[in-house]
Protein backbone atom coordinates (compact mmCIF):
# COMPACT_ATOMS: atom_id res chain seq x y z
CA UNK A 1 0.00 0.00 0.00
CA UNK A 2 1.21 3.50 -0.88
CA UNK A 3 0.26 6.74 0.85
CA UNK A 4 -0.01 9.59 -1.64
CA UNK A 5 0.20 13.13 -0.29
CA UNK A 6 -0.99 15.45 -2.99
CA UNK A 7 -3.18 18.30 -4.21
CA UNK A 8 -5.00 19.11 -7.43
CA UNK A 9 -2.03 20.49 -9.38
CA UNK A 10 -0.26 19.23 -12.50
CA UNK A 11 2.57 17.78 -10.42
CA UNK A 12 0.11 16.13 -8.08
CA UNK A 13 -1.92 14.65 -10.91
CA UNK A 14 1.19 13.09 -12.45
CA UNK A 15 1.33 10.68 -9.54
CA UNK A 16 -2.35 9.89 -9.21
CA UNK A 17 -2.42 9.12 -12.95
CA UNK A 18 0.62 6.85 -12.66
CA UNK A 19 -0.82 4.99 -9.68
CA UNK A 20 -4.08 4.48 -11.55
CA UNK A 21 -2.23 3.27 -14.65
CA UNK A 22 -0.12 0.86 -12.60
CA UNK A 23 -3.14 -0.32 -10.60
CA UNK A 24 -1.21 0.01 -7.37
CA UNK A 25 -3.26 0.20 -4.17
CA UNK A 26 -2.89 3.57 -2.53
CA UNK A 27 -4.47 5.88 -0.01
CA UNK A 28 -4.94 9.47 -1.11
CA UNK A 29 -4.23 12.26 1.37
CA UNK A 30 -5.26 15.62 -0.12
CA UNK A 31 -3.38 18.47 1.53
CA UNK A 32 -4.88 21.94 1.83
CA UNK A 33 -2.12 24.13 0.47
CA UNK A 34 -3.87 27.35 1.47
CA UNK A 35 -3.62 26.19 5.09
CA UNK A 36 0.08 25.37 4.73
CA UNK A 37 -0.43 21.73 5.59
CA UNK A 38 2.62 20.93 3.46
CA UNK A 39 4.75 22.97 5.88
CA UNK A 40 3.73 21.07 8.97
CA UNK A 41 6.49 19.11 10.78
CA UNK A 42 4.82 15.76 10.11
CA UNK A 43 4.92 16.37 6.36
CA UNK A 44 8.42 17.86 6.38
CA UNK A 45 9.54 14.53 7.83
CA UNK A 46 8.32 12.98 4.55
CA UNK A 47 9.47 15.76 2.24
CA UNK A 48 11.98 18.21 3.73
CA UNK A 49 11.24 20.59 0.85
CA UNK A 50 7.63 21.03 1.95
CA UNK A 51 6.08 20.45 -1.47
CA UNK A 52 3.56 18.08 -2.94
CA UNK A 53 3.46 15.40 -4.18
CA UNK A 54 5.17 12.85 -1.98
CA UNK A 55 4.60 9.18 -1.33
CA UNK A 56 5.33 6.70 1.43
CA UNK A 57 5.65 3.10 0.31
CA UNK A 58 4.46 1.07 3.27
CA UNK A 59 5.48 -2.19 1.59
CA UNK A 60 9.09 -0.97 1.45
CA UNK A 61 9.64 -0.17 5.15
CA UNK A 62 7.75 3.14 4.85
CA UNK A 63 10.16 4.44 2.22
CA UNK A 64 9.41 8.09 1.40
CA UNK A 65 9.89 9.60 -2.06
CA UNK A 66 9.47 13.25 -2.97
CA UNK A 67 9.80 15.22 -6.24
CA UNK A 68 7.23 14.19 -8.85
CA UNK A 69 9.77 13.01 -11.42
CA UNK A 70 11.59 10.88 -8.87
CA UNK A 71 8.28 9.38 -7.75
CA UNK A 72 7.38 8.46 -11.33
CA UNK A 73 10.74 6.73 -11.82
CA UNK A 74 10.40 4.91 -8.50
CA UNK A 75 6.93 3.61 -9.34
CA UNK A 76 7.96 2.57 -12.86
CA UNK A 77 11.00 0.69 -11.61
CA UNK A 78 9.05 -0.84 -8.74
CA UNK A 79 6.50 -2.34 -11.12
CA UNK A 80 8.57 -2.82 -14.25
CA UNK A 81 6.01 -0.86 -16.23
CA UNK A 82 5.74 2.50 -18.02
CA UNK A 83 9.52 2.58 -18.62
CA UNK A 84 11.68 0.13 -20.57
CA UNK A 85 14.38 -1.80 -18.75
CA UNK A 86 16.96 -1.61 -21.55
CA UNK A 87 19.43 1.32 -21.33
CA UNK A 88 18.41 3.01 -24.59
CA UNK A 89 14.69 2.72 -23.97
CA UNK A 90 15.08 3.92 -20.40
CA UNK A 91 17.21 6.83 -21.58
CA UNK A 92 14.55 7.94 -24.07
CA UNK A 93 11.93 8.04 -21.32
CA UNK A 94 14.28 9.87 -18.96
CA UNK A 95 15.14 12.45 -21.63
CA UNK A 96 11.51 13.41 -22.15
CA UNK A 97 10.80 13.25 -18.44
CA UNK A 98 13.66 15.69 -17.81
CA UNK A 99 12.33 17.85 -20.66
CA UNK A 100 9.18 18.30 -18.60
CA UNK A 101 10.92 18.69 -15.26
CA UNK A 102 13.47 21.20 -16.52
CA UNK A 103 11.45 23.00 -19.18
CA UNK A 104 7.69 22.54 -19.51
CA UNK A 105 6.95 22.67 -15.78
CA UNK A 106 9.14 25.65 -14.84
CA UNK A 107 8.21 27.73 -17.89
CA UNK A 108 4.49 27.09 -17.62
CA UNK A 109 4.68 27.65 -13.89
CA UNK A 110 6.22 31.07 -14.39
CA UNK A 111 3.72 31.87 -17.14
CA UNK A 112 0.96 31.04 -14.66
CA UNK A 113 2.43 33.35 -12.03
CA UNK A 114 2.75 36.39 -14.26
CA UNK A 115 -0.30 35.79 -16.46
CA UNK A 116 -2.79 34.67 -13.81
CA UNK A 117 -1.62 35.28 -10.28
CA UNK A 118 0.62 38.32 -10.10
CA UNK A 119 -1.34 41.45 -9.11
CA UNK A 120 0.51 43.59 -11.67
CA UNK A 121 0.66 42.82 -15.39
CA UNK A 122 4.37 42.78 -16.25
CA UNK A 123 4.06 42.20 -19.97
CA UNK A 124 7.73 41.45 -20.75
CA UNK A 125 7.66 38.67 -18.15
CA UNK A 126 4.36 37.32 -19.49
CA UNK A 127 5.71 37.38 -23.05
CA UNK A 128 8.95 35.71 -21.97
CA UNK A 129 7.37 32.72 -20.23
CA UNK A 130 4.45 32.26 -22.59
CA UNK A 131 6.88 32.44 -25.51
CA UNK A 132 9.22 29.87 -24.02
CA UNK A 133 6.30 27.59 -23.18
CA UNK A 134 5.12 27.82 -26.78
CA UNK A 135 8.62 27.05 -28.04
CA UNK A 136 8.68 23.89 -25.93
CA UNK A 137 5.23 22.97 -27.22
CA UNK A 138 6.61 23.23 -30.75
CA UNK A 139 9.41 20.85 -29.81
CA UNK A 140 6.82 18.35 -28.61
CA UNK A 141 4.70 18.87 -31.71
CA UNK A 142 7.64 18.29 -34.02
CA UNK A 143 8.62 15.10 -32.23
CA UNK A 144 5.06 13.80 -32.10
CA UNK A 145 4.70 14.25 -35.86
CA UNK A 146 6.58 10.98 -36.29
CA UNK A 147 5.82 9.33 -32.95
CA UNK A 148 2.58 8.26 -31.32
CA UNK A 149 4.04 8.80 -27.86
CA UNK A 150 7.11 10.62 -26.62
CA UNK A 151 9.46 7.68 -26.00
CA UNK A 152 8.25 4.65 -27.90
CA UNK A 153 5.37 3.10 -25.98
CA UNK A 154 3.21 5.11 -23.59
CA UNK A 155 5.32 5.88 -20.53
CA UNK A 156 5.87 8.08 -17.50
CA UNK A 157 7.28 10.67 -19.92
CA UNK A 158 3.83 11.04 -21.48
CA UNK A 159 2.18 11.24 -18.07
CA UNK A 160 4.53 13.96 -16.84
CA UNK A 161 4.28 16.16 -19.92
CA UNK A 162 0.55 15.62 -20.44
CA UNK A 163 -0.35 16.62 -16.89
CA UNK A 164 1.17 20.04 -17.57
CA UNK A 165 0.46 20.64 -21.26
CA UNK A 166 -3.25 19.92 -20.82
CA UNK A 167 -3.41 23.14 -18.77
CA UNK A 168 -2.09 25.34 -21.59
CA UNK A 169 -5.21 27.55 -21.53
CA UNK A 170 -4.47 28.49 -17.94
CA UNK A 171 -0.98 29.57 -18.99
CA UNK A 172 -2.42 31.57 -21.89
CA UNK A 173 -0.63 29.53 -24.53
CA UNK A 174 -2.79 28.31 -27.45
CA UNK A 175 -2.11 24.99 -29.19
CA UNK A 176 -4.53 25.28 -32.13
CA UNK A 177 -1.61 25.47 -34.57
CA UNK A 178 0.07 22.33 -33.20
CA UNK A 179 -1.89 19.40 -34.67
CA UNK A 180 0.38 16.60 -33.49
CA UNK A 181 0.44 17.90 -29.93
CA UNK A 182 -3.34 18.27 -30.05
CA UNK A 183 -3.70 14.67 -31.23
CA UNK A 184 -1.44 13.41 -28.44
CA UNK A 185 -3.30 15.43 -25.81
CA UNK A 186 -6.57 13.85 -26.91
CA UNK A 187 -5.15 10.34 -27.13
CA UNK A 188 -3.63 10.37 -23.64
CA UNK A 189 -6.66 12.13 -22.22
CA UNK A 190 -8.94 9.31 -23.33
CA UNK A 191 -7.16 6.69 -21.25
CA UNK A 192 -9.43 5.51 -18.42
CA UNK A 193 -6.66 5.68 -15.84
CA UNK A 194 -5.84 9.24 -16.90
CA UNK A 195 -9.48 10.27 -16.58
CA UNK A 196 -9.53 8.86 -13.06
CA UNK A 197 -6.17 10.29 -12.09
CA UNK A 198 -6.98 13.92 -12.85
CA UNK A 199 -9.94 13.71 -10.49
CA UNK A 200 -7.80 12.55 -7.56
CA UNK A 201 -8.12 14.89 -5.91
CA UNK A 202 -10.66 16.94 -7.88
CA UNK A 203 -9.95 20.60 -8.42
CA UNK A 204 -12.24 23.59 -8.15
CA UNK A 205 -9.77 25.39 -10.41
CA UNK A 206 -10.40 24.26 -13.98
CA UNK A 207 -7.10 24.90 -15.75
CA UNK A 208 -8.48 23.61 -19.04
CA UNK A 209 -11.43 26.02 -19.08
CA UNK A 210 -12.11 28.72 -21.65
CA UNK A 211 -10.54 32.12 -21.17
CA UNK A 212 -13.74 33.60 -19.83
CA UNK A 213 -14.11 30.91 -17.18
CA UNK A 214 -10.40 30.98 -16.42
CA UNK A 215 -10.58 34.64 -15.49
CA UNK A 216 -13.27 33.84 -12.95
CA UNK A 217 -10.81 31.64 -11.12
CA UNK A 218 -7.96 34.14 -11.22
CA UNK A 219 -8.93 36.20 -8.17
CA UNK A 220 -8.89 33.15 -5.90
CA UNK A 221 -5.67 31.94 -7.47
CA UNK A 222 -4.01 35.27 -6.67
CA UNK A 223 -4.69 34.63 -3.00
CA UNK A 224 -2.47 31.58 -3.29
CA UNK A 225 0.32 33.75 -4.70
CA UNK A 226 -0.03 36.16 -1.82
CA UNK A 227 0.49 33.31 0.64
CA UNK A 228 3.47 32.07 -1.31
CA UNK A 229 1.90 28.83 -2.47
CA UNK A 230 1.16 29.09 -6.18
CA UNK A 231 4.63 28.93 -7.69
CA UNK A 232 5.98 26.61 -5.02
CA UNK A 233 3.31 24.01 -5.61
CA UNK A 234 3.39 24.12 -9.40
CA UNK A 235 -0.19 25.27 -9.86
Amino acid sequence: MIDLYTAATPNGHKISIALEELELPYTLHALELSKNEQKQPWFLAINPNGRIPAIVDRAADNFAVFESGAILVYLAEKTGRLMPADPKGRSLVMQWLMFQMGGIGPMMGQANVFFRYFPEKIQPAIDRYQGESKRLFRVLDGHLQAHEYLAGDYSIADIANWAWVRTHNWSGVPTDDLPHLTRWLATVGERPAVKRGIQLPPSQLDRTASEEKAQQFAAEARKMLETGQSREQGV
